[in-house]
């Protein structure tokens, strides 16, 4: 790992979700939308390093993670939200193929909302949310992370689904083909599209199968 960081404070954001603050290396920058491997600094925890995504905004002079605890899992993400203000982390440089390209349509699954948070958080403070649309899957309404932001920052182009529940405010089916092709007419501009694996393959085929072009989909690769 290349850099060592402190847990300054956590924070639930949801009920199994939780908000954490750490310290920033002098000279570290990341471009919203990657992410970094983090490992907690103890015996038998620094090999299982983890991806996670920065969801603060580039000039903070900390860093913050969003970060799902797997209850069923009994692995990293618990260990962490286990974690009290101290605590030492391990840090990688920052990696991966999601960034912003230009205006287009953010579809999230669960907590791969998580790199989206970062973009669309730059993107208010460079006044750029015009042209932008959020499409936000999940569970339950309050499954939903960081529900109230996002509405505020995107109005009516904020679209949340729920799948297990039927709710006021909430779109209650799948995002799938026919979901897209009701909710949206421009298939030539961008779509960011993060989440669990099963979701990104349906979702990346339904958009190419409406005529999404390859350079305009932006997903981990």
């Amino acid at each position: 790992m290349d850099h060592a960081v402190k847990l300054l404070m956590t924070q639930f954001v949801t009920h199994d979700v939780k908000r954490f603050i750490v310290s920033k290396p002098p000279g570290f920058s990341v471009v919203p939308g990657q992410g970094v491997e983090l490992a907690i600094d103890q015996p038998g925890l620094r090999e299982q390093r983890r991806p996670f995504t920065p969801t603060g905004r580039v000039a903070d002079a900390v860093l913050e993670f969003t970060i799902k605890g797997y209850a069923d899992h009994g692995g990293v993400t618990q260990a962490l939200h286990a974690l009290q203000p101290g605590a030492q982390l391990l840090m990688s440089e920052p990696f991966g193929t999601i960034h912003y390209t230009g205006p287009g349509v953010f579809i999230a699954g669960g907590a791969g909302v998580t790199p989206f948070l970062a973009i669309l958080r730059d993107l208010a403070r460079r006044g750029e949310l015009d042209r932008q649309t959020l499409i936000f899957s999940n569970k339950t309404p309050r499954d939903m992370i960081c529900e109230k932001e996002l509405r505020h920052l995107l109005g009516e182009r904020c679209i949340l689904l729920t799948t297990a529940a039927d709710a006021p405010g909430y779109v209650h089916r799948r995002i799938d083909r026919a979901f897209v092709e009701e909710r949206l007419d421009d298939f030539a501009q961008n779509f960011y599209v993060c989440g669990p694996p099963p979701f990104m393959e349906a979702v990346n085929g339904a958009l190419t199968d409406l005529g999404v072009r390859a350079e305009s989909l932006v997903f981990e690769r």
